[in-house]
Formats: structure tokens, sequence, C-alpha cells
């Protein structure tokens, strides 16, 4: 049934297309350790990390993180070194003299770069985030444990009428100090609660709240109410107080939506988690802009040869990436809508790829 709709040749372009790329993956994932494990040597000697746990967790967690991230890279420096091989042996040549379109010629590619873009996209929704978990999880440990897992003076909106301050929460006992909670109608406050401590009760999944006052206040007339304890339902988390840098990327999509939800009610920052999430969607779609760049750029047979094309890929997904930093720094310190930042490479890349294909030779 395939072999009505795929052509032998198209099967040949296809195979050389992934099989390139695989091939290309593996050399990167043999770069990736080698550098990577030179590096954090003195880090795994001085904190004592099982090679067991470096191999298991750090590089199993490592590995497709960086294959993910470079992906662009490869796929870009793959599609042009075997196109640039094709056109060097002058085999593209007979392909379009036969009676093929540019665009048909096209179609291959196309299908070799729809199931790049699925395996990215599913990565990126399932597989990076759990395998990001299992390497932070060994780095917050092994390679580069936080000084202190305090987070300190921490204002939350836990919904409309109900905010919450915390002057210092332990994480590694789950431990808050200084807890206030105040309670409004409109403009007007009419609770306020003040504790010496909030703890996190994991069995019961509740918080308990010790030697604290309750000052209710009703028009004219204000009651106060001490107590030594009580156990509260509280729409909050200690996760909600981690202070490392790198858990948005550790979250499942259900994880990082509910996450970006609280924060909005809360009032807090979401320009971060809004650009892990949108990357997630927007960044395999790379898989079809760089491959009809590639194939724009190298599907002319040069003087210069394979060398030349594979030159200017490299140099190509290096700007990529680099205009992927600069998007996601206008996100962050410039305002920029983080779906419109994570979008920019590919607009940008897109609009260029097309010229490109104008002027390819046909």
């Amino acid at each position: 049934m395939l072999n009505r709709y795929i052509k032998i040749i198209d099967w040949y372009i296809i195979k050389k297309y992934l099989g390139t790329y695989v091939f290309t993956m593996g050399i990167f994932t043999v770069i990736i350790v080698i550098f990577d494990f030179s590096e954090r040597l003195d880090d795994f000697l001085d904190h004592k990390a099982p090679f067991a746990k470096i191999i298991t967790q750090y590089y199993a967690g490592l590995v497709p993180y960086y294959l993910n991230m470079l992906s662009p890279l490869i796929n870009f420096i793959a599609v042009i070194f075997f196109t640039a091989k094709m056109a060097d042996k002058t085999e593209i040549v007979p392909i379009l003299s036969g009676g093929a379109s540019f665009k048909r010629f096209l179609y291959p590619y196309f299908i070799a770069s729809l199931v790049i873009f699925f395996v990215v996209l599913i990565s990126n929704l399932f597989i990076i985030p759990e395998t990001n978990r299992i390497k932070n999880d060994f780095i917050n440990i092994y390679v580069d444990p936080p000084e202190t897992n305090s987070k300190r003076s921490t204002h939350m909106q836990l919904d409309e009428e109900t905010f919450v301050y915390i002057d210092n929460f332990e994480n590694t006992q789950k431990v808050g100090y200084k807890f206030m909670l105040e309670k409004f109608s409109g403009d007007t406050l009419k609770e306020k609660l003040v504790a010496d401590r909030i703890i996190w009760d994991s069995v019961k999944v509740k918080w308990k709240i010790e030697n604290f006052t309750v000052r209710k206040i009703e028009g004219l007339k204000e009651t106060m109410t001490t107590a030594a304890t009580k156990d509260t339902t509280l729409d909050m988390r200690p996760k909600d107080f981690e202070i490392f840098n790198n858990v948005y990327e550790s979250m499942g999509m259900l994880e990082l939506n509910e996450r970006i939800e609280k924060e909005k009610i809360r009032g807090g920052v979401i320009v971060n988690m809004e650009l892990v999430k949108y990357k997630r969607f927007v960044y395999p779609l790379s898989a079809f802009v760089l491959t009809l760049m590639g194939v724009s750029l190298s599907s002319r047979k040069v003087r210069g040869g394979v060398g030349l094309s594979l030159g200017l890929g490299i140099f190509f997904s290096f700007v990529y990436i680099l205009f992927i930093q600069f998007a996601d720094m206008f996100a962050l310190k410039g305002g920029l809508h983080p779906l419109l930042a994570v979008s920019i490479p590919n607009i940008i890349f897109g609009a260029l790829s097309m010229y490109l294909l104008i002027k390819a030779p046909k």
C-alpha cells in the first residue's frame, strides 16, 4: 500500500535522511559524554557520586536533554551532508531530468521531517520532562547542590480573597516560619491569622499551624482567638517553595499547566513556565523549516563540494540556536510574549527558507 505513494527513490532519500540523522546523533552523544565527563569529574569526586547513578541517572537524563536541545543543529547538518553528497555524485540531476519537479523531489524530505517532528514532539511532551527530573535530582545532590534549601520572604495569593506570607520556608523539613494568612472581601480585611510555624503533614495532606492568633473583623466588631495547633487545608504545597532554577523543565504538561494557572491566580511570574510550555510545541517545527533550508542550500553541485555546504549548515545552525537564546532574553527581560518569542526563530528562518527555495536551481 505504501509503495503506491512512496516510490523507490523516495525510500532511498528517506533512508539516507533518517540514517544520517541517527548517525549524527550518535556522534553528538559521544562528544557530549566525553566533554561533560571531563568537566564534571571533580564534582563527582567531591560529592562522592556513585558510578552507577552517574550512568543511570545523570547521563541517562543529560544525553536526551542535549540531543533534544541540539536537534535542530543535528537535523540541519544531516540534511545538508547527505543532500550535498547526492549532488556531488550527480544523483539529483537525473531525478530532476527524469521529469520530477523540485516540489516532488522535496516529498521524501517532508515525510522524513514528519517522522522527526513527531519523535521530537512526543519526546518533549512525555520523555524529556521525566529524564530532566532524573538528571536534575542528581545535579541538585551530587553536582551543584544549593547552599540553602530555604526560600525567604514569600508572598502568595491563593485565590481572589486569600493572601499568605511566609518569612522563611525550609524545604528539607517542610516547615515555614512566621506565617501570615489574610482574607479580604473586596478591599476590606475580614480575617488575619498569624502563626510562628506552619508544617506540611504528608500523611494527612494538610498543613499544621502552630502557636497562632486569629483576628476576625466584622464591621466595628473585632474578635481574637489564640491556640497552640490547628490542621488546615490550603491551596499550596511545599513544591511551591522550591528554589531550584531547573524545576519547570522537569514538569509534565499536566503539572506545568496546573502550576501556570495557580501562579496566574496568585499573581506570580509565569514567563519562565510559559517559555518551557511553548517550546515543547513550537521547536519541533524546526524539522520542517531547517530541512527546507538545507535542501535549498545543498541541492546544487558546487566547486567547494560537501565541505562548503556542510560549513554553511553548521553556521546557520548556530545562528538558529543564537536566535533562540536572544528570543528567550527578550521574553524574560523585554516583556515579549513567550509564544511570540519561541516562534521568532522559526518565522525568520522559515521566510529565509522560502527565499532560498525560490532561488534554488530546479
